[in-house]
């Protein structure tokens, strides 16, 4: 058994331990970003990135269309569930997110948002700057519940997650000609970098203290990306997949400043560009068939509003693909990289 099977047992137990007194591992999960992580933020918002609707959560728990952009469950649900949760962080906008329901955590998410402002507001989605304006807000809605003292408690000890930056590049930078036409990928990114810096920054003067940050994935894989740059190749788009890397690699140093910088900070990069990556390239020896075409209508370029319930070729089984439409993984493909973040998420709890 080798060491990654043997630590989630390890921490398989742990949880059931916590359970067995009641209490989840962290007090709260608060979650920030885009369609990776939404849970229905765009429901009733004019965006045209939206997941309300059949066949999208054919496979959740309550087999009902919620918002996420998956057959079932995120890869933010199962770590919920790692955490020793009974229920799931609800969308900041929906009728859920109300009394005492909200103080275990929100979902700020919204399908489209990037680093990038402009990014969000091409798409009508809530921008990081805007969702930092709803925690504040869900902040002091916690402070009339239970106090300031416990509030303060709640801020420090829940774990703040933030999945970002796939929309900058594949809905925005790669499509839009005046973009690239000013700016350097290079340059890009480190734009991209400043608006990490200050969300972690006001993340951090708002009392938080532990705050995971995913990578990006390989862009260059995922199949609207292989459809709309791969000349016709059916592989994974090198020069895209480079992009992500470079991305990464200033996302890790930003972040190892930032741990210097800033006292008592618990600030995690999880690595989800390899895990996918070995999913996509060697799917039949992860239990997967298909990690080319997504599950959805042609699987070629249908997410969102494109793939509904219309959608003609839609797969009966989504646990044989890694993808679920052309942008988001299934859920079974989530559950192996909420399973690779355990290592590091021990670091980000502990």
């Amino acid at each position: 058994m080798g060491f990654f099977r043997v630590f989630f047992v390890f921490f398989v137990a742990a949880i059931a331990l916590f359970r067995a007194h009641g209490q989840p591992m962290v007090p709260a999960v608060n979650i920030f970003g885009d369609s990776v992580v939404d849970v229905g933020n765009n429901n009733n918002r004019l965006s045209l990135v939206k997941a309300n609707f059949p066949p999208y959560g054919r496979d959740f728990v309550t087999h009902k269309a919620t918002g996420r952009f998956c057959n079932g469950k995120l890869a933010i649900d199962f770590t919920a569930d790692y955490l020793g949760f009974t229920s799931y962080p609800p969308a900041y906008l929906s009728d859920d997110a109300k009394g005492r329901n909200i103080l275990t955590g929100v979902n700020f998410a919204s399908a489209a948002c990037g680093y990038y402002n402009m990014t969000s507001f091409s798409y009508l989605a809530i921008s990081l700057p805007q969702q930092l304006e709803n925690y504040k807000d869900w902040q002091n809605k916690v402070v009339r519940l239970v106090g300031q003292a416990r509030a303060n408690e709640i801020f420090s000890g829940a774990v703040h997650l933030l999945s970002a930056g796939s929309s900058d590049f594949v809905q925005n930078y790669y499509v839009n000609p005046l973009l690239r036409g000013t700016y350097s990928m290079d340059r890009f990114t480190d734009i991209l970098m400043k608006s990490f810096t200050n969300f972690v920054e006001k993340l951090y003067g708002l009392g938080a203290r532990r705050i995971g940050v995913t990578t990006l994935p390989p862009t260059g894989c995922l199949p609207a990306a292989i459809t709309l740059f791969g000349r016709g190749s059916n592989q994974c788009v090198p020069r895209l997949n480079a992009d992500a890397v470079m991305f990464n690699n200033k996302l890790n140093s930003t972040a190892e400043r930032l741990l210097y910088q800033f006292q008592g900070l618990k600030l995690v990069i999880f690595d989800i560009y390899e895990p996918l990556l070995e999913l996509v390239m060697k799917p039949s020896e992860n239990g997967f068939l298909e990690s080319r075409r997504a599950c959805c209508g042609t699987g070629t370029i249908e997410t969102s509003l494109l793939c509904n319930s219309m959608s003609i070729g839609t797969c009966t089984n989504a646990s044989q693909y890694v993808f679920w439409d052309s942008f988001h993984p299934t859920e079974l493909a989530n559950q192996y990289l909420a399973q690779s973040m355990l290592v590091k998420g021990f670091d980000l709890i502990s």
